[in-house]
């Protein structure tokens, strides 16, 4: 079941922010509880963002610190990004995976010097794994969420020395040893979406919102952020990762992955993926047909046009074929109507229109690629050739 801005519910949020008695203030849900969904005019907040001058509470989500001597190259052996030399006030994205390289945890991460700051969607997870992990290691780790708060600003700028801890996203500029399965950086919806998060003491929230108001920021909520965010394909962990998530299926390999470093966990599926190309499923961003006035859920079914299939209901929703995905993500962009992002079966054609089933009835939606249809990178190993003499090529490498 999805909440008012359809999201999935979640449990009860950790903290919630003073800055819900703001006039106006409707509180979001779902993975956003504990945090405006917006303050009365969505559409005007959103373009204020979009313009590049607003500011949004961002104190929902979690903060791990690392502190230590060995912390550095103690993460670069534990996940996908390589951080051994990471300077000081450079933003990066890691992922941490299991042993079948599906993903656990995603992160923003920022080092002031002395202190790695890792920003997450799941602090408390994160923090007990990476304490098992210690072993005899010069590290320590804390979950600070209860003393730290972000702030989001639509600032492509890092945190210069003496100014806040800052982590600038990198999305979608493709990291060193990074690989990219859709459109090259320039090219990239997400090319124009400047966003960073500013950790100010949680005792200071309204201080500093109140700030930025004074320069002629407004505090805009979710629903303007989260329609930038689907806009520009940007992967998020509460929405786009489930139990079977593998980096390649969100385009992930931009930012939060090095093909070249040492071994972590999960390395030998990101390698043999990349390699033999064709990730099982791949993200779709779908722009909605709005014109009934029917908007998904988060996890609503996604299918190919077919024979009729039962709804919730129990009516038929027409032309609803098989199932082929769901619905990961949905927005309400100011431009661009109802949007989506969702993760579909990679042999869907990448032309298909897609049905997607709304309590009352299916709608259409055409797609955006987001992830290749053939499931390869431009910088593919090269097929080896034949393996023997009038065999061909071996069917995995591909022609």
């Amino acid at each position: 079941m999805a909440d008012v801005d359809g999201t999935p519910e979640a449990p009860a949020p950790r903290h919630r922010s003073p800055l819900l008695a703001q006039h106006g203030a409707v509180p979001a849900a779902g993975a956003d509880a504990g945090v405006a969904w917006h303050y009365g005019d969505p559409t005007a907040e959103q373009r204020a963002l979009a313009r590049g001058g607003a500011v949004v509470d961002q104190s929902h989500l979690g903060v791990v610190t690392v502190t230590g001597p060995d912390r550095l190259t103690w993460l670069h052996s534990l996940t996908t990004q390589d951080v051994a030399t990471l300077p000081p006030r450079t933003s990066t994205e890691l992922l941490v995976l299991d042993p079948q390289g599906r993903v656990e945890h995603a992160v923003g991460l920022v080092d002031d010097g002395t202190t790695a700051w890792l920003l997450t969607e799941t602090a408390p997870a994160l923090a007990a794994w990476l304490d098992r992990m210690r072993f005899a290691l010069r590290v320590e780790v804390a979950d600070v969420t209860d003393d730290w708060a972000a702030l989001a600003e639509p600032v492509d700028a890092e945190g210069a020395d003496g100014e806040p801890v800052t982590w600038r996203d990198p999305w979608p500029r493709t990291a060193p040893g990074g690989t990219r399965y859709g459109p090259a950086d320039d090219a990239h919806p997400g090319a124009d979406r400047r966003w960073r998060l500013v950790l100010v003491p949680r005792d200071r929230l309204v201080e500093e919102v109140r700030t930025r108001q004074a320069a002629g920021w407004p505090l805009v909520g979710t629903w303007a952020s989260e329609a930038l965010r689907v806009e520009a394909w940007r992967p998020r962990t509460s929405h786009e990762v489930d139990d079977r998530t593998i980096p390649h299926e969100l385009d992930w390999l931009r930012t939060a992955v090095h093909l070249h470093k040492g071994c972590y966990r999960g390395q030998e599926t990101v390698a043999r993926v990349h390699n033999l190309g064709r990730p099982p499923r791949r993200l779709v961003m779908l722009h909605l047909d709005g014109s009934g006035h029917l908007v998904p859920e988060v996890g609503a079914p996604v299918r190919l046009p077919g024979a009729a299939a039962p709804t919730a209901g129990g009516a038929e929703a027409a032309e609803s074929g098989r199932q082929v995905g769901q619905v990961t993500s949905v927005a309400r962009h100011h431009e661009l109507g109802p949007i989506a992002l969702a993760v579909v079966k990679r042999s869907v054609p990448t032309d298909a229109v897609l049905l997607v089933d709304c309590d009352g009835g299916a709608i259409a939606a055409g797609q955006e690629v987001v992830v290749d249809g053939e499931g390869v990178t431009p910088d593919r190993p090269p097929a080896r050739g034949p393996l023997s003499r009038g065999l061909g090529h071996h069917p995995m490498l591909g022609p």
